[in-house]
C-alpha cells in the first residue's frame, strides 16, 4: 500500500497493513480453527473466537471527519470572539498570541503522540487535537483578518473567502481523485514527499535567518512576490496531499480495516485542511495588506 505524505495517514495505513484487530487471511484461518476445534468438532464461535469490530466504511470516515471539524470550528469561533471582545488592540494581541502558541504547540504535541504512539484511532486524542487547533485557527484568523490586512477590508469576508477556498480545493481534489485525472503512483508520492521536505527546509531556514535580519528571512513571509509564490507552492502541495490521503482511506476501506480507523483518517485530513486554510488565509492577507 502506498504511503501518504501526511505522517498521520501514513501511520494509520501502516497499522492496518498486517492484520489489524483480526483482519486478514491469518485471522480468518484462526477463526475457522476456533469454530471447528482441534479435533474437527464444531464449537461455539461466540465463545471460542474474539469479537471482530465492524469494518470501516465511507460513512464512518465522513462522520468522524465531520465530528472532528465540528469541534475545531466551535473552538475557533469561541476563540475568535473571545479575542474580539477585548476593548483595545493591545489587549487583543496579548490574548491572541498566547492562544495561538498554546493551540499550535498543543496540536503539534498531540499529532506527535498519535503518530509515534500509534494512537491515531483514539477519539479522545483526535478531538483534543481539534480543540487545540481551534484555538490556533481562531487566533490566527483574528490576527490576519484584523491586524495584518488593510483597515477597509472586511474580516468576515476575508475569513469567508479562506474557508470557501479551502473546501473548494478539498472537494475539487476529491473530484480529481474520483475521476482518476491524476493517478496516485509511487513516483507521484516520492515527488510530493520531496516537495514537502523542501518546503519544510525553506521554512526552517527562513525562520533562522529571520532571527538575524529583523524577521525578514528569505522574504518568504513578507508579502512580496517571493512570499506569494511560496504560499502558492504550499497550497499546491497541500492540495495534492489530499490525493494521497483519499487513496489511503480508499485502500483501508477495501482492505477491511476496523471502523475505528476512521478517526485516524479524520485526523490526517484535518491536519491537511488546517494547513491549507492557513496558507490560503495568508495569501489573501498579502493581497489586502497595506
Amino acid at each position: 500500500m502506498r504511503e501518504s505524505s501526511n505522517p498521520v495517514m501514513r501511520g494509520v495505513v501502516r497499522d492496518n497493513q498486517t492484520g489489524y484487530a483480526g483482519f486478514g487471511a491469518g485471522a480468518a484461518a484462526a477463526g475457522q480453527g476456533a469454530m471447528w476445534g482441534q479435533q474437527g468438532q464444531q464449537t461455539d464461535p461466540y465463545t471460542q473466537a474474539p469479537p471482530v469490530s465492524r469494518q470501516l466504511t465511507i460513512d464512518d470516515v465522513v462522520t468522524k471527519t465531520a465530528m472532528t471539524l465540528g469541534v475545531l470550528t466551535i473552538s475557533a469561533i469561541i476563540t475568535y470572539f473571545a479575542i474580539s471582545s477585548r476593548a483595545t488592540e493591545a489587549a487583543q494581541t496579548s490574548l491572541a498570541m498566547p492562544l495561538m502558541l498554546v493551540g499550535a504547540l498543543g496540536g503539534l504535541g498531540l499529532v506527535l503522540v498519535a503518530t509515534f504512539g500509534r494512537k491515531q484511532d483514539n477519539p479522545a486524542i483526535v478531538l483534543a487535537y481539534a480543540l487545540f487547533e481551534g484555538l490556533f485557527v481562531g487566533s490566527i484568523s483574528f490576527v490576519f483578518a484584523n491586524m495584518v490586512v488593510a483597515g477597509d477590508t472586511s474580516a468576515g469576508a476575508l475569513i469567508g473567502q479562506a474557508v470557501l477556498g479551502t473546501f473548494g480545493v478539498f472537494f475539487g481534489m476529491l473530484l480529481v481523485y474520483k475521476v482518476g485525472a491524476i493517478r496516485v503512483t509511487p513516483r507521484f508520492t516520492r515527488m510530493l514527499f520531496a516537495g514537502m521536505i523542501g518546503v519544510i527546509v525553506l521554512m526552517l531556514g527562513n525562520l533562522v535567518i529571520g532571527l538575524f535580519n529583523g524577521g525578514e528571512g528569505f522574504g518568504l513571509r513578507n508579502g512580496g512576490p517571493l512570499a506569494i509564490i511560496f504560499s502558492l507552492v504550499c497550497i499546491a502541495l497541500a492540495a495534492f496531499s489530499f490525493l494521497l490521503d483519499f487513496d489511503a482511506a480508499d485502500r483501508l476501506i477495501r482492505a477491511g480495516a476496523p471502523e475505528r480507523a476512521a478517526w485516524g483518517v479524520a485526523l490526517g485530513l484535518t491536519v491537511t485542511l488546517v494547513w491549507l486554510y492557513v496558507e490560503i488565509l495568508r495569501l489573501l492577507s498579502y493581497f489586502n495588506s497595506d
